[in-house]
């Protein structure tokens, strides 16, 4: 089993006895998700430090203020590591206001031209405000302009209504813990329908309260409160 999408360096515990654990229940290997540059050294130095785990360097968009060239060269750069496997996470999040739209398509942009100039798959993030699409749309219509044969992988995916139109382009679709909470019904019906080769189930670490199943909601993947 792999683990295709977790952030070790959000996790409480000793990281040793995390992989360890991971390993004993099953999970041969993990990709640690790197947010912004500090993230992404650790990510990488995790990386070095167990066989089992991998990185992928980007910056999320909720953490794209300021991102330039120099940024996007700083990418470039951490993406030729031999351990580094993907790039971002990235996209648009329109559901927090901690970075401007126009930072986040900035970020968002140079980063599918990294994956593409690697050849490297690149990881993605879309969140909405409640009953509307703007992000998940806006991604889509970028991808399809700039992202040309690169693999596209849709984190915690949680637009049902794009399911199908991500099959069709042969995207994965990465339904996480979201996907039990009793109001995503219809995710639930739309996640049935993605190929089984299409489709990844991440242990996303604790700190991403989306990505929890609804009964571990405020509580850390080793159990106890946040």
């Amino acid at each position: 089993m792999i683990d295709s999408h977790t952030h070790l360096f959000l996790c409480e515990g000793d990281e040793a006895e995390l992989v360890a654990a991971a390993r004993a229940a099953g999970v041969g290997r993990m990709l640690g998700v790197g947010l912004e540059e500090e993230s992404n050294a650790t990510a990488i130095a995790q990386a070095e430090r167990h066989e089992a785990v991998y990185a992928s360097v980007g910056r999320h968009p909720n953490d794209a203020t300021g991102f330039d060239d120099a940024a996007a060269a700083e990418l470039l750069r951490l993406g030729a590591h031999e351990k580094v496997r993907a790039i971002g996470e990235t996209g648009l999040d329109f559901y927090r206001d901690t970075a401007a739209p126009a930072d986040q398509r900035r970020a968002f942009a140079a980063q599918i031209e990294v994956a593409k100039e690697l050849g490297l798959p690149i990881v993605i993030h879309a969140r909405d405000p409640e009953d509307t699409t703007e992000a998940v749309d806006e991604i889509f219509a970028t991808l399809d302009a700039r992202a040309g044969g690169a693999t596209v992988i849709l984190h915690c995916f949680s637009a049902p209504q794009r399911v199908a139109d991500a099959a069709e382009r042969g995207w994965y679709c990465s339904f996480a813990g979201n996907v039990t909470y009793p109001s995503a019904k219809e995710l639930r019906f739309a996640a049935a329908k993605v190929p089984e080769d299409r489709s990844a189930l991440p242990g996303a670490a604790a700190a991403a309260r989306q990505a929890q199943p609804a009964r571990q909601r405020g509580r850390d993947r080793q159990g106890r409160r946040g």
